[in-house]
């Protein structure tokens, strides 16, 4: 109820889509996304997802649907992102599957194995319900998507569902817990499911798949005006605040 004002307030959330969602089962359906800020964006698919689950398209008005919501809808986090402070340890609550990231932590690179504990708990989320996965594991942009993520859909064999937002890295701060800008039209995009062949479909080719359903794949850079790739950098400079 608190954040609902960040997207149909202070700034307006244009969605595309949201009637599939309905068409979609209660269990194993993976939603993959580009990412912009730590929290913002995961919330603002909370609420995206349980409006149109209670009859509307394309809007969140009338912050009634709350009252309804669908429960077995988790995310995936790092773990040491949703430890960081009081209230990610109560958005851990809402739904968090918390994973030890293999390639970074405490802001240095390191490379670790996968936990076998951390692969459990995202199957188990798929088979109670929705998951939500930013499959780049970063909030900036043009990053690689990780392997990982072709392996969860090859083990599991979800409904892969590809979603695409904008306009959140300059509503919001990077956390996504302070409104930076007000009046930003932020844009959520809800694509059809992804056509994977679970079975003869490789890692890398469902990886390229993932680049471009999220508009992440490297061709995307070849299209975009070098001033507007810069402008994408000082954006990230204005999105860093000091705590």
């Amino acid at each position: 109820m608190l954040s609902h004002r960040r997207f149909k307030g202070f700034n307006e959330l244009q969605i595309e889509g949201s009637e599939i969602l309905r068409g979609l089962p209660e269990t194993n359906v993976l939603f993959v996304s580009n990412h912009q800020t730590y929290f913002a964006d995961v919330v603002a698919m909370f609420h995206v997802f349980n409006a149109s689950l209670s009859g509307r398209t394309d809007s969140i008005k009338n912050i009634g649907y709350i009252w309804r919501p669908k429960l077995n809808l988790y995310f995936v986090a790092a773990k040491e992102t949703m430890k960081s402070g009081l209230l990610p340890k109560i958005m851990a609550y809402a739904g968090s599957v918390s994973i030890e990231r293999t390639w970074r932590a405490q802001g240095k690179e390191v490379n670790r194995q996968v936990k076998m504990s951390d692969v459990s708990n995202i199957s188990k989320a798929l088979q109670d319900g929705w998951l939500i996965t930013f499959p780049q594991g970063t909030t900036k942009p043009w990053k690689p998507i990780r392997r990982g993520t072709a392996h969860i859909i090859k083990k599991n064999k979800p409904i892969v569902v590809p979603i695409v937002i904008d306009g959140f890295r300059r509503s919001f701060d990077k956390k996504g817990l302070r409104v930076k800008k007000r009046g930003i039209l932020q844009s959520f995009i809800i694509k059809e499911p992804l056509e994977i062949d679970y079975e003869n479909d490789d890692v890398d080719a469902i990886v390229e798949k993932l680049q471009y359903a999220i508009e992440q794949h490297p061709s995307f850079l070849n299209v975009i005006p070098k001033d507007e790739l810069a402008k994408y950098e000082e954006d990230n400079l204005k999105r860093k605040w000091e705590y």
